[in-house]
């Protein structure tokens, strides 16, 4: 396990220009090479030249998703550590993004000690940031934003093929979408 003062190259891929900057900044001062992507096309044009030891990739972007891009980083490197972050996070994406080969999820928000500590971790297990105690019933709008997201992912990202599926116009499903997820509790 590497200790906190040990550098490593971390790829930070977010499209939200603001939090990549910070946590890019913050990566930094804590002496770490950082390679910043704002999407995932150019994520792998970056990775093609250098890869790094460790990927930090937003789940949702516009284009191609994180879950894309955990393939992609996967076959031009296997030995690149990634964790994925998003705001967006359900059991079903991060199961995914784990058989897809990611060694980490975290949920935002995540601080930067939060993501080091998934870092230093090396990963020995899936973490799921939650404020939700262990053993409480989900809402009723938070197990409907379960499962909408488990279908939208089963049609790979599909919204025309996951709203025929789930009986709703696809306006409604993206507005559905747009949406934070509802509380659990």
């Amino acid at each position: 396990m590497r200790t906190a003062t040990e550098s490593r190259t971390i790829l930070l891929v977010d499209d939200d220009d603001i939090f990549r900057n910070r946590l890019a900044v913050a990566l930094r001062k804590r002496k770490h090479e950082v390679w910043c992507a704002s999407n995932a096309t150019e994520a792998v044009e970056r990775v093609k030249l250098e890869s790094p030891e460790y990927a930090i990739v937003d789940l949702r972007m516009p284009g191609q998703s994180g879950l894309w891009l955990t393939r992609e980083l996967l076959e031009i490197d296997r030995d690149t550590r990634i964790l994925v972050l998003t705001a967006y996070g359900s059991i079903a994406t991060a199961l995914e993004a784990v058989r897809l080969g990611a060694k980490g999820f975290l949920q935002k928000p995540a601080s930067t000690d939060e993501i080091l500590l998934a870092l230093n971790s090396d990963f020995d297990n899936v973490t799921i940031s939650s404020e939700e105690p262990p053993g409480k019933v989900p809402t009723l709008a938070h197990a409907e934003w379960e499962h909408i997201n488990r279908v939208l992912l089963e049609c790979q990202g599909n919204i025309c093929q996951a709203a025929r599926l789930l009986g709703l116009h696809r306006r409604t499903l993206q507005r559905k979408l747009a949406k934070a997820p509802p509380p659990s509790a």
